[in-house]
């Protein structure tokens, strides 16, 4: 994984993991028995059985994920390297609309793996069809689209800014980059973009003047309701907003929107993700995004795998039917 600083140096830098060859052989294992052909990742069977395979990662990552987890830090975001992904044993990238991985392969497999360390993976019934491993992936005809499915550039946004029960974090694991190898995953924090704003910019930022759409991947979404984009400890807060979809509902709202944006552009990272680096997002303090990329749609193109974790499942118990992995 190659880090763009658009900061200062003493600015901090993201919290970082990279496994050792024997903690990387660890979790292939793990992740091979895992990886049954007969198997499907969504099923609660397939979960429970991760679930209890996770508690054996090795002790040096889970204690990365947990640290992170008690604290983000500055960037709220933890790269991982090194989690077993091997190009030449993948198929090829897939191209079509609403792309997911049912299949337990080893890679979905280290990617839910990890993701228990945080926490509950979850996934969203009317986006992807509620899979809890998602693709990433160019889609033809889909290039200006804001989305997950597009290829230009990606505003920043915290992952599905409009729902109730949005995700604490958004884990994204690269199995391909692009083939110029220039499609970055851009962050934001909004502990370091909020030290720029006036406190005036702040309060306004606080109130319930802004409405935030869902996206064009999230099919028969609730209308939403006025909400604040900081919300919180105003000391610390929680960021919640989506520049291409965050209406706001009066000039002033619009200039401190406006205003944010900027602060979150002049504190932003860019990270370029190789094969087998991981980045957790802090879906609560963090915004990202993407740089543009020209794909070539010839199986080679970039492709990340997703998922989401809740932190605590028990506050979206009414939305998860069974008691499942799957809110409606």
């Amino acid at each position: 994984m190659t880090l763009l600083d658009s900061r200062e140096p003493e600015a901090g830098v993201p919290m970082s993991h990279e496994l050792t060859e024997a903690d990387r052989r660890a979790v292939r294992g793990l992740a091979v028995e895992l990886a049954d052909p007969a198997g499907r990742i969504d099923d609660p069977a397939w979960v429970d059985r991760a679930r209890e395979s996770a508690s054996r990662l090795p002790a040096a990552l889970g204690a990365a994920v947990r640290r992170f987890r008690r604290d983000p830090g500055r960037e709220g975001v933890l790269q991982i390297r090194g989690l077993p992904v091997d190009e030449q044993d993948l198929p090829p990238t897939p191209t079509v609309p609403g792309s997911v991985q049912h299949e337990p392969a080893v890679p979905a497999a280290a990617l839910v793996l990890t993701s228990m360390q945080l926490g509950e993976v979850v996934a969203f019934r009317q986006e992807k069809g509620g899979a809890l491993v998602q693709n990433v992936v160019p889609v033809p005809g889909k290039e200006d689209f804001q989305g997950n499915a597009g290829s230009v550039r990606l505003k920043m946004h915290t992952e599905n800014a409009f729902h109730r029960n949005s995700p604490d974090y958004v884990i994204l694991m690269c199995l391909r980059n692009d083939h110029d190898n220039v499609a970055g995953l851009l962050t934001s924090s909004v502990r370091c973009a909020v030290e720029l704003l006036p406190e005036k910019t702040r309060e306004v930022l606080g109130q319930p003047r802004y409405i935030t759409s869902a996206p064009g991947s999230f099919e028969g979404a609730e209308t939403p309701l006025p909400r604040p984009v900081l919300d919180g400890d105003p000391d610390d807060p929680d960021i919640r907003v989506d520049f291409a979809s965050t209406d706001p509902l009066d000039v002033t709202a619009a200039n401190a929107l406006d205003q944010l944006r900027q602060a979150f552009d002049s504190v932003r990272r860019t990270f370029v993700l190789t094969p087998g680096d991981l980045a957790i997002v802090d879906n609560r303090i963090a915004v990202h995004g993407r740089t543009s990329f020209r794909p070539r749609y010839d199986g080679r193109d970039r492709w990340l795998q997703r998922t989401y974790v809740t932190l605590d499942a028990r506050r979206s118990r009414p939305a998860r039917p069974g008691n499942g992995n799957v809110l409606n």
